[in-house]
């Protein structure tokens, strides 16, 4: 860490930190799955481009964040009532 920086853990004592220089480590390291991010969705959503009334935007935009996925509700509940296919 450099001088700037301040260890979240106050407690941790450094010295009983494995050393991960030694046999075996590398192997582990190697072997070791690496998982970023959320996890995939059995449904992933569609990236798309949709031209809406600024007011209805304003609308679901002042209720904060989560307002596209609030829009996403609107459209299914409408569906629901318009089974139109």
């Amino acid at each position: 860490m450099s001088g700037n920086e301040h260890s979240t853990n106050r407690d941790f004592d450094r010295d009983a930190a494995p050393d991960l220089t030694a046999d075996g480590w590398p192997e582990k390291f190697a072997r070791a799955t690496v998982r970023r991010g959320r996890p995939p969705s059995a449904n992933p959503k569609v990236s798309t481009t949709i031209r809406l009334s600024r007011d209805v935007i304003e609308h679901f935009k002042s209720g904060g964040r989560g307002w596209q996925t609030r829009i996403d509700a609107a459209l299914r509940e409408w569906i629901g009532k318009n089974d139109v296919a």
